[in-house]
């Protein structure tokens, strides 16, 4: 790192659990975000800020006027702009040192295949189950940690499947492919515009301890958060011997 570098981390170097090594690191990791929305806003803005050297951001949509309540990545202005290329503007504006690539289409599998293969770890932000799945598909395949959120109404949710450690459980463990659970989308049901904040904010957290191999992550942790109360909710979770996802990894 130079002087400049030095000084714009020097909270992080301050930290032993990080100092000069672990922010090299850093600077030196490719996260890829899918979903630049409530969750992938404030978790791209801190991971840019904390000096992730390599972003790598995937949307589709456009931006919108209901978007602004909570997509804080997004400014009244980039309304009709694609929600990749506005964040990438954001974040450029917030740190201009780090490589900030953008795939503003909606992934496909082989999408997936090609920009999780290249990461170092992935945050799921998208908003729909079968991207999720396709997602959790691709990380088990490449031994990628996954740190994933959701979050609707005043629920939401967070947790790490690091699929890199054998015993790791994975999102299919969780919410079996032909389970009972289905989509509530925050456009039908709401959502409380802090929450995404917050849990957005956990997964760059968990991102950079998973990077760092620092602490204690959420892997084979799923936390619940009732966003009217703030109480908190922990449920452990263990790899399906069964599951036809991550069965042979």
């Amino acid at each position: 790192m130079n002087d400049h570098q030095l000084l714009r981390y020097s909270r992080h170097i301050l930290l032993p659990e990080i100092d000069v090594s672990g922010q090299e690191k850093l600077l030196k990791s490719h996260v890829l975000i899918i979903g630049a929305g409530g969750l992938g806003s404030p978790a791209a803005l801190y991971l840019a800020a904390s000096g992730i050297g390599k972003l790598t951001i995937c949307d589709g949509d456009t931006v919108d006027l209901t978007n602004l309540q909570r997509q804080i990545a997004h400014p009244s202005s980039a309304i009709g702009q694609p929600k990749a290329q506005s964040a990438q503007h954001t974040l450029s504006g917030l740190n201009p040192e780090i490589n900030i690539n953008v795939y503003p289409n909606h992934v496909k599998e082989t999408d997936l295949e090609r920009l999780v293969a290249v990461s170092d770890a992935v945050v799921d932000a998208s908003d729909n189950f079968a991207t999720r799945h396709s997602i959790n598909k691709s990380c088990v395949t490449h031994r990628k940690p996954l740190i994933s959120g959701a979050a609707v109404r005043f629920e939401a949710q967070v947790s790490v499947f690091d699929l890199r450690q054998q015993h790791s459980p994975c999102y299919h463990c969780l919410y079996p492919l032909y389970g009972e659970s289905e989509d509530m989308p925050c456009a039908v049901m709401g959502v409380f515009s802090p929450l995404v904040g917050i849990i957005g904010s956990i997964q760059a957290a968990e991102t950079i301890k998973t990077l760092l191999n620092i602490g204690k992550t959420l892997n084979g942790r799923l936390q619940l958060l009732d966003g009217l109360t703030m109480n908190w909710r922990t449920v452990n979770l263990k790899k399906d011997p069964s599951c036809e996802i991550c069965q042979h990894q």
